[in-house]
C-alpha cells in the first residue's frame, strides 16, 4: 500500500489524484489511489518492480488509467484530456523509436505541446549540461547519460504545472547531477508547480515537500 508523507503541509496542492486505478498489465498495479501532490518536489521511492515508472506514466496518461480522475488547477483528466496533457510533462527518450531523431528536432517536436515552454532556459541548460555540441546528432549517437540529459533539459524547460522525472540522475556525471539538484531546489520554492522525481531512494540535497513510498 503506497504511503504518502507530507513534509511541508503548507504547500498548496498542484495535482489531485482521485481513485486512480491502472497499470501495464491485465491486473491494476494501482487500485483506487487517492492523494494530493503538493507544489514543490515530491519523491516517489520503491524497489525494482514496485511501479515507479508505471505511476508516472499513469499520471501523464501515457499509460491510460482504468479509472479515476487527475486534476491540476487548470485542467482535469478525463473530461479535459488535451488541456490536462499540456499541464503535465512526461517524455521517455529511452525508447528505440527515437533513435534516429536529432536532439534539436526532439525538442522542437515537444515545444508545441507545452504553452509555457522556455527556450531561453532550454539553451542555458543545454550549455550547462554540455549538450550544445550534440544538438544535431541522432539520439542513438549519444551516451546513456547524454541521452537522459536531453530529456531532463526538455522537462525543466517545459514550464509544465507537473513535471515527471524518472530516475533523472542515473548515468549522469557529478557536475550534471549538481546542476539538476540546484534547479530542483530553486523550483521547490515556486508556488503552483510540482516536480515528481521517481527513484529507488529520495534524492539527497533536494528540499522535498512530500515522499510517496511504493
Amino acid at each position: 500500500m503506497p504511503k504518502h508523507t507530507l513534509l511541508n503541509p503548507a504547500h498548496a496542492t498542484a495535482l489531485q489524484i482521485t481513485d486512480l486505478s491502472g497499470g501495464p498489465g491485465p491486473s491494476p498495479l494501482f487500485h483506487a489511489l487517492s492523494l494530493n501532490v503538493p507544489a514543490g518536489v515530491t519523491a516517489v521511492t520503491g524497489d525494482e518492480g514496485t511501479g515507479k515508472t508505471s505511476l508516472l506514466r499513469l499520471l501523464a496518461t501515457d499509460l491510460s488509467p482504468i479509472s479515476g480522475r487527475l486534476a491540476t488547477a487548470n485542467a482535469a483528466w478525463p473530461d479535459q484530456a488535451s488541456a490536462y496533457r499540456q499541464q503535465v510533462f512526461w517524455a521517455d527518450l529511452k525508447s528505440p523509436e527515437h533513435d534516429d531523431t536529432l536532439v534539436q528536432a526532439r525538442w522542437d517536436a515537444l515545444r508545441p505541446s507545452y504553452p509555457q515552454w522556455n527556450d531561453s532556459l532550454l539553451q542555458a541548460l543545454a550549455q550547462a549540461l554540455d549538450l550544445t555540441p550534440h544538438l544535431h546528432k541522432r539520439l542513438n549517437m549519444l551516451s546513456t547519460g547524454s541521452r537522459r540529459k536531453v530529456m531532463i533539459a526538455a522537462a525543466l524547460a517545459s514550464g509544465a504545472t507537473v513535471t515527471l522525472l524518472d530516475q533523472p540522475f542515473v548515468s549522469l556525471d557529478l557536475a550534471s547531477i549538481r546542476i539538476i539538484k540546484d534547479f530542483l531546489n530553486e523550483a521547490a520554492t515556486q508556488p503552483g508547480r510540482a516536480w515528481i522525481v521517481a527513484d529507488y531512494e529520495a534524492p539527497s540535497d533536494v528540499t522535498l515537500t512530500s515522499v510517496l513510498a511504493l
